[in-house]
């Protein structure tokens, strides 16, 4: 029996979230996707409020963050979880509509390790997700 993946997907924006979630499942993978709206609700989710890793960021095999969004930025949500040591192994894949360099050398810079411009075209956009999720969880090797 295949065992679920467990992956994170932080995105703002509902439309943008419902095709990455509709990308997610023509990987075909058996997959748990636990979808934030904001990067405040991101770090609650990994970090307690007394500063600790949570127990279900353990589970999880890669992260997909959106950098634009209320509360906290993508950039915070990477400076918080990056300064942990246990979730420094967890894969962190930027989408972003940002082509701006200085935005991708913040995101390389703060620990993300791969940075996507979302695609204008749906197709091509999920595709890429679709690969993006193949290469992070079946052939990207992790410290688990």
């Amino acid at each position: 029996m295949e065992e679920t993946i467990e992956i994170v997907l932080v995105e703002d924006n509902a439309n943008d979230a419902e095709l990455a979630l509709l990308a997610f499942k023509k990987a075909g993978m058996d997959l748990k996707v636990h979808t934030l709206r904001d990067g405040a609700e991101a770090v609650s989710f990994f970090v307690n409020d007394d500063g600790a890793v949570t127990d279900k960021a353990y589970s999880l095999r890669a992260v997909f963050l959106d950098l634009k969004m209320p509360k906290l930025s993508g950039f915070q949500v990477l400076k918080e979880l990056r300064s942990h040591p246990e979730l420094v192994t967890i894969p962190i894949i930027v989408l972003s509509s940002s082509a701006v360099d200085s935005d991708i050398r913040e995101a390389y810079r703060l620990g993300a390790n791969s940075y996507l411009v979302k695609a204008i075209d749906y197709t091509q956009h999920s595709e890429e997700l679709s690969k993006a999720l193949q290469y992070w969880i079946g052939i990207n090797h992790t410290i688990t």
